[in-house]
């Protein structure tokens, strides 16, 4: 017998819905009883969302010890520098348990987290690292060693990475568009990459964030990612100097980046309010070159990388409103774009965090999200909520959405922003 049966189920880019059958936890073959069903109603059903970037050690810190008047990258940096003074581990614990919550109810149960390492005392990562082994199998926790004042230009920085990746962290980071000079930018990144093929270990690095279109440290990343035999292992995030690439170069970069298997990350909430900020008029977008990278056939992930922090006061961990956001910002409003959208927030960013099992095929783990939504594009539309969300076939999250009325033509009645017809 089924533990749970799913019916009414809309999966992506199907017509029309189906059944999906979990035992022990697992997405199952087709049986006739089960001794839970629950009926969808036609909701699109995704396996669990899957967050690439966040930066959970700062998370909820907007406006301490004071807010960013200017709304820039290196504001932020430099806020974030002064908050990092008085982080404790009950502090950092206490916020992220918080964001933790909120993700798990936007559907998201795996975590790739960025934490900063420029602190002798390494107060976040130990945060981190007690916190990733209290939550368990609640959530998936990935831990990058993330230097956010930069590796070679940080006093001990890296030995404080080798700590970091002593303790446990999983992927390497760095900041080589940071650093104090364009030699210590490319010498962090060789050392990061060293690093991490030292341990056996995934690489996740802030590269070339910036609007400088001299900025090219990415080249470096595809040139030992290849030199290492990384493959698969690599990961670049923001990349929004390549907006600003002349075509020629852009050209060659991406099909290296191709030929490298690197998987890259973009982050339309922050990029969007913090690229630009030197433009006189047309003020560029500042985001990588999405459309292009794909084309040619590299995995591009979204990612939300701020909640509520020095660098971007709004969010609240649902890696969909950053989906409809990129639908504006990267021109993403095709048909089959938005579709897309919806894969790099799911299948995409799996496979750059390297997860097994993951899938709507029996055999796979039954980490499953279902939308008060029918179709890929109504969810963007609507930023709708999740209806419910499965961890290993375990109801973890409900929601029910809103009941809106209005008073037209002196009667009240309900408001629909759904199709007519669809429950």
């Amino acid at each position: 017998m089924l533990d749970l049966l799913l019916k009414g189920a809309r999966i992506a880019g199907e017509a029309d819905t189906r059944e999906i059958c979990v035992r022990d936890g697992r997405i199952a073959e087709p049986e006739p009883e089960a001794r839970q069903v629950i009926d969808l109603g036609g909701a699109l059903v995704t396996p669990a969302l899957v967050e690439p970037h966040i930066h959970l050690d700062a998370v909820l810190t907007v406006g301490e010890p004071r807010h960013n008047l200017s709304g820039s990258l290196f504001e932020g940096i430099a806020i974030w520098a002064e908050r990092v003074k008085q982080l404790s581990v009950d502090d950092v614990k206490r916020r992220v348990r918080t964001v933790l919550r909120w993700q798990l109810a936007n559907g998201v149960q795996f975590v790739r987290s960025h934490v900063d390492v420029c602190d002798p005392e390494l107060r976040a990562a130990r945060a981190l690292l007690e916190l990733r082994q209290e939550i368990g199998d609640q959530m998936t926790l990935q831990l990058v060693a993330f230097p956010q004042q930069g590796i070679m230009s940080f006093d001990g920085g890296e030995d404080l990475m080798r700590r970091a990746v002593d303790m446990g962290v999983d992927v390497v980071g760095a900041i080589p568009h940071f650093e104090l000079t364009r030699e210590y930018g490319e010498r962090s990144v060789k050392f990061a990459m060293a690093l991490a093929a030292d341990k056996g270990l995934r690489v996740d690095i802030h590269c070339d964030e910036t609007d400088d279109d001299h900025s090219r440290f990415v080249e470096v990343m595809a040139a030992e990612t290849i030199r290492l035999g990384m493959g698969g292992r690599v990961t670049a995030s923001h990349t929004t100097a390549m907006h600003s690439y002349n075509a020629a170069y852009a050209y060659r970069l991406i099909n290296n980046l191709k030929r490298a298997q690197m998987h890259m990350v973009t982050n339309p909430l922050d990029n969007s309010v913090l690229q630009g900020r030197f433009d006189g008029y047309p003020i560029r977008r500042g985001h990588t070159r999405v459309k292009e990278l794909l084309a040619a056939g590299v995995n591009v992930c979204i990612g939300h990388d701020s909640v509520m922090d020095p660098w971007y006061p709004l969010g609240y961990g649902d890696p969909l409103q950053a989906a409809f956001v990129l639908a504006h910002y990267g021109q993403m409003s095709g048909h089959n774009e938005l579709r897309t959208l919806i894969d790099m927030i799911t299948f995409n960013p799996a496979s750059a965090l390297g997860l097994q099992d993951y899938g709507l095929l029996p055999g796979n783990r039954a980490d499953l999200c279902a939308f008060a939504a029918p179709t890929e594009m109504d969810a963007i539309r609507l930023v709708a909520p999740r209806k419910l969300v499965l961890r290993a076939g375990k109801v973890v999250a409900r929601t029910e959405p809103a009941h809106t009325t209005v008073v037209w033509d002196g009667r009240e009645e309900a408001v629909d922003y759904l199709k007519p017809g669809w429950a």
